[in-house]
């Protein structure tokens, strides 16, 4: 066999396998179910469950193999490095990854003060260090500020982009929420995700949240920039589905936007006890998900 046909039949071979792997079936469901720490609030500052367990418990009495924690239940340990890696190792031994922290209080990302702007952002430094050392893919912040609706764009974008920057050498994405204030308006914070333009910030659409923003509008017009997603429930029908969203046309929108990551389970209802909220909510999400594949 001559050399050149030799090497046309390796580089034919290589682009074969290259075309069946980029077009062969992605393995397992189209999403899988991760667990939002807040879900268990009322259990954790109750002192009926430790932060340390929540990865365990997500595993072992959820079947859950993912966990985005809230900076909240471990605000103090944030720079603990021990306590950090005792995190982790749970985690681990459990088999469940860490996904991203959801922090809160440390300030608006979009305050008109440029001074209280970059000491936000340097607050929330400290939470990329943990969550590069818990091994997270990304932060979730606040995208607060004060002033006109298009001011609060530019202020928010600026903070943002800093930080995202920052995210960037800890190969961190800065996420996010539709949260309150305006950042519970679609095409506000889709105005925000234009303006800071980096690959690192994105969104994490929450079903809940819009107030009287239309939430099947919000979630598609935030779903082209999601790296992550939350499944927000409250309470539930004979049927077993929630009262306020319809999840069959809310993962619709999920799904034919591309996404094909984590939808993280975040209950927040009263009637059930949270432990049944989050299997109720873990249920439908199963359930729709199987509908939708």
């Amino acid at each position: 066999m001559s050399t050149s046909r030799r090497e046309f039949l390796q580089l034919s071979g290589a682009a074969l396998v290259a075309a069946c792997t980029r077009q062969g079936p992605r393995p397992g469901p189209w999403f899988r179910i991760s667990l939002a720490e807040w879900s268990l609030h009322r259990t954790l500052f109750g002192g009926e469950l430790d932060h340390l367990d929540f990865a365990p418990t997500a595993r072992s009495e959820f079947g859950i193999e993912g966990v985005e924690y809230v900076n909240s239940f471990f605000k103090d340990k944030r720079t603990d490095a021990e306590y950090l890696a005792e995190m982790k190792k749970r985690a681990a031994d459990a088999g469940v990854r860490s996904l991203l922290i959801m922090c809160d209080g440390e300030g608006k990302l979009g305050d008109p003060d440029d001074a209280k702007r970059t000491q936000t952002v340097k607050n929330h430094e400290r939470w990329l260090e943990a969550a590069a050392t818990l091994g997270c893919h990304s932060i979730r912040v606040n995208a607060a500020s004060e002033g006109s609706f298009d001011e609060q764009m530019k202020l928010a974008a600026d903070g943002l982009r800093r930080l995202a920057e920052r995210g960037a050498s800890f190969g961190l994405n800065v996420l996010v929420e539709n949260h309150g204030g305006l950042s519970s308006n679609g095409k506000w914070l889709v105005g925000v995700m234009k303006l800071a333009d980096h690959p690192r910030c994105g969104t994490l659409p929450d079903f809940g949240n819009f107030g009287d923003y239309d939430r099947y509008q919000g979630v598609k017009e935030l779903m082209p920039y999601a790296k992550a997603v939350s499944a927000k429930s409250h309470d539930f029908n004979d049927d077993g589905n929630e009262t306020r969203t319809d999840y069959g046309r809310m993962l619709k929108i999920v799904h034919d936007a591309g996404y094909r990551e984590w939808i993280g389970v975040e209950y927040e209802g009263r009637k059930l006890g949270e432990h049944e909220g989050v299997h109720a909510t873990k249920k439908l999400l199963e359930r729709v998900r199987a509908e939708l594949a």
